[in-house]
C-alpha cells in the first residue's frame, strides 16, 4: 500500500512559513494546525507551519517522512446520530529538532516571513529552570528557548517594532501567556540582554493568554487496518479527534489577523478577557463530569456514553447544568445554552469509551474547583440549595467510602464491584476515618467541615446544607442511587 504523500498533493506546505509551532503531537495536529489548514483552504490565509520539537525525542523523522502531510478524523455524535469528518491536512512544511539542527531553529529567528508562535510544551513547559544560558545549543526549558529565539530576531531585525511575533501558547496553565512573558523578561535580565531589548519583548510582541477546548483521542492504534482500507494509503500519522472545538484568545485585537483563524468557522473566540470562558468550560463542561460520573458509577455504569442512554441520569446531568449551573454564570445566555447543548453531543461520543473511574481520579479538588462555587452561588443567588449539586455532594461523599485492603483504600458498589479509590494519601486517610462506623451524620459532618477540601471554607455553616447532604446519605443505605436520582428530576 502506497503512503500518504504518494497518493495526496501537498496543496499549502509550500506555502511561506509564517507559523512555527513548539509541538508536534497529537493535540496540536488536530487542532491549531488543523485551523490553519481549514484558513488555508478558505483562501483567508497563505501560510505553511514549521513543527519544532520541544524535547530531543518526537516525531520529526515520521512527519518529514511523510512531507508533512496526514490525516485527521474527527468523530462524534450530531443530534443523537454518529458523525465522522475526514480530512487530510498539508499545511505543515516540515519538522526541525534543535537538538539536532539548532541553526535551523535560529534561521527562523531571522526569517521575515514568520509572523506567529504556538506551543504545548505540556504544563511543565512554561517553567523557569535554573542554569540555562544564552549560549546553551539548545537551553533546556521552553522558555529560555523562546528568549533565546528572541534575541536573535531582535539582533537581525535590529529592534524593528514591526518585526515583533505573537504567541499563542496551548499549555494548561492559567495565564499561560503570561507566565510564558514573565520567565523570558526572567531570562532577559539574568542574561543581562539589555534594556533595548526588555523594551522590544514588551511592546513588539503579544503575548496571548488561551482557552483550548478539544478532545483528541491520537493514533487510532486500534482501527489502523480499517482507516487504511477506507482512505486507501498508509498513513503513520493519522489523528483523531471529536468534533467539537472551541479556542478562546486573550489578546489585542489589533494581532488577530496574524492568524485569521477566526474568520473561518472554526470556534475561535478574540477577547479583552478569557476567565470567563474558562469559568464556563470548568462549571458547564467540568461540573458536569464531576457532578454526574460518581453518582453514576454508584448506579453501575462504568463508561459515560453508556450513562448518557439512561433518560434519568442524563436528564438528572442536565438539570444541574441548564438550573443549577447556568443561573450562577454571567456570560450571555445564547452562549451559555449553545456551550451547554454541545456537552450533550460529546459526552454521547461513540467513539470515545471514557471510563467513570478515570474521570473520578483526584474528585476531592476536583469538587471543590468545577462544582462547589455553582452549590454556593445558587445558595446566594436565590436563597435555597440546588437540589442536584447537593446530591452530588453526597454522591461524592458515598463513593469515598471504602476500606483498606492490602495497602489500597477500596470502595464498593451495592452490586459488589469493588473498585480502587484513586486521591492523594491524606485525603484517603481522612475519609477512611470519616467514614469509620458507617455514620452519614459523622461523615458529613467531618467531610463538610474540612476547610482544607474547600479553600478555607466551613461547608457546615451553609444553611440546611449538612442535614441536606445526610439525609442524602442515609436514602443510599437503603435506596438504589439512580432511584433517587429520579426523584430529584
Amino acid at each position: 500500500m502506497k503512503m500518504i504523500n504518494e497518493t495526496i498533493e501537498k496543496t499549502y506546505g509550500h506555502y511561506p512559513e509564517k507559523v512555527l509551532q513548539f509541538g508536534e503531537g497529537n493535540f496540536l495536529r488536530a487542532f491549531v494546525d488543523w485551523m490553519i489548514d481549514k484558513a488555508n483552504r478558505s483562501g483567508i490565509y497563505q501560510g505553511s507551519i514549521v513543527l519544532c520539537q520541544p524535547i530531543a525525542q518526537g516525531l520529526k523523522d515520521m512527519i518529514n517522512a511523510q512531507d508533512g502531510i496526514y490525516t485527521l478524523a474527527m468523530r462524534g455524535s450530531e443530534n443523537g446520530q454518529p458523525v465522522e469528518k475526514i480530512e487530510v491536512l498539508t499545511s505543515v512544511s516540515r519538522c526541525i529538532s534543535p537538538y539536532e539542527d539548532y541553526d535551523a531553529l535560529m534561521e527562523l529567528a531571522r526569517s521575515t516571513d514568520l509572523e506567529v508562535v504556538v506551543s504545548n510544551t505540556t504544563e511543565a513547559g512554561i517553567a523557569y529552570h535554573e542554569g540555562d544560558r544564552l549560549t546553551d545549543r539548545p537551553p533546556v526549558s521552553f522558555p529560555a528557548k523562546v528568549t533565546a529565539f528572541l534575541y536573535e530576531r531582535f539582533r537581525a531585525f535590529e529592534g524593528d517594532p514591526e518585526r515583533g511575533l505573537l504567541f499563542l501558547p496551548v499549555e494548561l496553565i492559567d495565564n499561560n501567556g503570561g507566565e510564558l512573558k514573565r520567565i523570558v523578561l526572567q531570562y532577559a535580565e539574568e542574561w543581562e540582554l539589555g534594556e533595548a531589548f526588555i523594551h522590544w519583548v514588551n511592546t513588539a510582541n503579544e503575548f496571548t493568554s488561551t482557552l483550548v477546548d478539544r478532545i483528541v483521542t491520537g493514533y487510532p492504534r486500534d482501527e489502523v487496518s480499517l482507516f487504511q482500507e477506507k482512505l486507501g494509503y498508509q498513513d503513520n500519522l493519522i489523528d483523531t479527534s471529536e468534533l467539537f472545538n472551541l479556542w478562546v484568545i486573550e489578546g489585542s485585537q489589533k494581532w488577530a489577523d496574524r492568524l485569521p483563524v477566526h474568520k473561518t468557522d472554526a470556534n475561535v473566540i478574540w477577547t479583552d478577557d478569557v476567565k470567563p470562558y474558562k469559568k464556563r468550560k470548568v462549571r458547564i463542561l467540568n461540573g458536569a463530569h464531576t457532578s454526574t460520573v460518581l453518582a453514576a458509577y454508584l448506579a453501575g455504569y462504568d463508561i459515560v456514553m453508556d450513562f448518557m442512554k439512561d433518560d434519568t441520569i442524563r436528564t438528572f446531568m442536565n438539570h444541574v447544568i441548564y438550573q443549577e449551573v447556568i443561573p450562577t454564570l454571567d456570560l450571555p445566555e445564547e452562549e451559555l445554552q449553545s456551550f451547554a447543548a454541545a456537552v450533550n453531543d460529546r459526552f454521547a461520543n461513540p467513539y470515545i469509551k471514557h471510563k467513570l473511574l478515570d474521570i473520578a481520579l483526584n474528585s476531592c479538588s476536583k469538587f471543590n474547583a468545577r462544582c462547589l462555587p455553582s452549590l454556593l452561588g445558587y445558595t446566594e443567588k436565590t436563597g435555597s440549595l440546588p437540589k442536584c449539586l447537593t446530591f452530588s455532594l453526597a454522591a461524592f461523599i458515598k463513593f469515598y467510602q471504602g476500606e483498606w485492603k492490602d495497602g489500597a483504600y477500596v470502595g464498593t458498589r451495592r452490586d459488589g464491584t469493588e473498585y480502587p479509590l484513586r486521591d492523594d494519601e491524606t485525603v484517603l486517610k481522612f475519609f477512611a476515618d470519616a467514614w469509620a462506623g458507617n455514620d452519614p451524620d459523622r461523615a458529613a459532618e467531618a467531610v463538610l467541615s474540612n476547610r482544607t477540601f474547600w479553600s478555607g471554607l466551613d461547608l457546615t455553616e451553609t444553611a440546611g446544607l449538612k442535614d441536606a447532604v445526610a439525609g442524602y446519605l442515609k436514602d443510599m443505605e437503603t435506596k438504589e442511587i439512580r432511584d433517587l436520582m429520579a426523584e430529584l428530576i
